[in-house]
């Protein structure tokens, strides 16, 4: 048994928030791109958390939602910050948390988030009029100065995802100009769903800049590696990772119900 003592000691010895900041921004600026695999619950986090190779955490917001029952973008910000808190209280390392589009007050919503002790965000702009959405970046940047800690934005842009009605050209070059403003109001990265080949990515680092942009893993998209080298900062897989958890469950339940065989040399989670 751990007495009180022992219990102080091993929560003083934990990273504190600014640390945490500090150290997710490192991982923002090194030449290296930062591979993050999403999760959406305390469990889910420590399996991650476990791999030497896990250097931060992020959350699926999506994930998050479905846990509960929500459709995704249906999460009231009560329980999507209820559920990134539980992985941050979770694990010691950094975590970034996707906060949908920042709900009704995006300044309120990220205060709340650093409270509770992550130290970076996805917000999604939804393709809202261009200076609404500059003003929403600013608002959350301000707030997280305000906090005293480095908070990481990887402010989302979905002009690739959105608006398929415009051409290619176009919704590049908008995903650009708000990448850049979104840059110029405190945003460390800038996240732009749908980047899935090389000369779309050349395109995007070139106008947002070298170390600035994030993208998300999906089927068809390039490697890590190749986003690496075209100067992307950071990758993430969403629902991904619990789609595939998703998927082991439902094999392994239509297993049971035939043979009835549990596997066996199962390894801890913990």
């Amino acid at each position: 048994m751990t007495d009180a003592a022992g219990t102080t000691a091993a929560t003083l010895a934990r990273p504190t928030t600014t640390d945490r900041a500090l150290t997710l921004k490192a991982l923002y600026e090194a030449p290296e791109i930062l591979r993050v695999v999403n999760v959406w619950d305390a469990v889910s986090a420590r399996v991650v958390a476990s791999l030497p190779e896990t250097k931060a955490i992020a959350t699926a917001g999506h994930s998050i939602a479905a846990s509960f029952g929500y459709e995704d973008g249906g999460m009231p910000v009560d329980l999507a910050l209820a559920g990134a808190r539980t992985v941050a209280e979770a694990v010691d390392l950094p975590v970034t948390a996707d906060l949908d589009d920042g709900y009704d007050d995006p300044a309120e919503t990220i205060r709340r988030a650093i409270g509770f002790g992550i130290v970076g965000a996805n917000v999604e702009d939804r393709l809202r009029p261009f200076d609404e959405s500059v003003a929403r970046v600013r608002a959350i940047t301000k707030a997280a100065e305000a906090e005293g800690v480095a908070f990481q934005l990887n402010a989302r842009t979905d002009a690739l995802f959105l608006g398929k009605d415009r051409s290619p050209e176009d919704r590049i070059e908008d995903a650009v100009s708000r990448g850049r403003a979104f840059l110029d109001e405190g945003a460390a990265l800038v996240f732009v769903p749908g980047a899935l080949t090389r000369e779309v990515v050349e395109r995007l680092v070139d106008g947002i800049g070298w170390g600035k942009v994030s993208v998300i893993g999906l089927p068809g998209a390039l490697a890590a590696s190749e986003y690496e080298k075209l100067g992307v900062a950071r990758i993430s897989y969403g629902p991904l990772p619990q789609r595939v958890a998703l998927l082991a469950l439902r094999d392994l339940a239509a297993e049971l119900y035939g043979e009835g065989f549990v596997p066996e040399g199962l390894p801890p989670l913990n």
